[in-house]
């Protein structure tokens, strides 16, 4: 089971590294793929695990068995938060994609 753990983080290392050599910016589509950006339908099982996933990239570890929740889920969430404003607000500070994260 451990080789498991390791091979699925070593693919989220390797699928963030590569997205983050791949373009300087991102599109607005992935902008409001985001998954805290508004959605207009509701919430899928999918954006679901994508969200958790993204989380983990940032750091956030939903299987640890420590006195640090809330406060490690939100030190994630401002993680991503860093990251959206980076990858998807124009150099005029407007976004490009309908932000909607709660600090």
């Amino acid at each position: 089971m451990k080789h498991f753990e390791k091979a699925i983080a070593a693919a989220v290392l390797l699928t963030v590294s590569a997205a983050s050599w791949a373009s300087p910016g991102l599109t607005p589509q992935q902008c409001n793929d985001y998954p805290f950006t508004r959605l207009k339908t509701e919430v899928t099982h999918k954006q679901l695990m994508n969200e958790l996933s993204e989380l983990e990239a940032v750091g956030y570890d939903p299987s640890a068995n420590d006195n640090y929740y809330p406060s490690d889920l939100m030190a994630a969430q401002k993680k991503l938060n860093a990251e959206y404003r980076r990858d998807c607000t124009a150099s005029n500070g407007v976004p490009t994609a309908q932000y909607s994260a709660t600090p």
